[in-house]
């Protein structure tokens, strides 16, 4: 069930998170949660790709917003594990866009998978698993 729609996160995001909020778009908020983040000079690596800890961000990001439009404003969930595979270079000059699902939402601890595309590419260029921790409730 949905607590917190894409308006909600927005807003999560511009208040705890305000030094990379205007980086992320989220673009969907359902089974799968839908987040676009605008490349710029910044996240490129010699050779002109996104570099591997821009495109982590997305996806802790992603799963991130996945477990709180499921919960709530829990600001102090926490990545616990995350295992990411970099598939092929994203295109230069493209938008990377992530798709996350939650595979488990527990009391304790949340598990998701996000792949990540370059906007209008047709295969994912990267593809990760992570593990939220989830505060108790006080």
């Amino acid at each position: 069930m949905i607590v917190m729609d894409a308006p909600a996160l927005r807003a999560f995001l511009a208040a705890e998170f305000p030094q990379v909020a205007s980086e992320f778009a989220i673009e969907e908020v359902g089974e799968e949660l839908v987040v676009r983040l605008h490349v710029s000079d910044r996240h490129l690596r010699p050779g002109g790709t996104v570099s591997g800890p821009t495109m982590f961000a997305l996806a802790d990001v992603a799963i991130y917003l996945a477990v709180l439009a499921r919960l709530g404003p829990v600001a102090l969930a926490v990545t616990t594990n995350c295992s990411i595979d970099f598939l092929r270079k994203p295109e230069a000059g493209r938008d990377l866009i992530a798709r996350a699902r939650l595979l488990k939402l527990g009391r304790q601890l949340a598990v998701g998978d996000v792949l990540i595309w370059s906007e209008g590419g047709s295969d994912p260029v990267a593809r990760a698993g992570l593990t939220y921790a989830i505060p108790p409730k006080r």
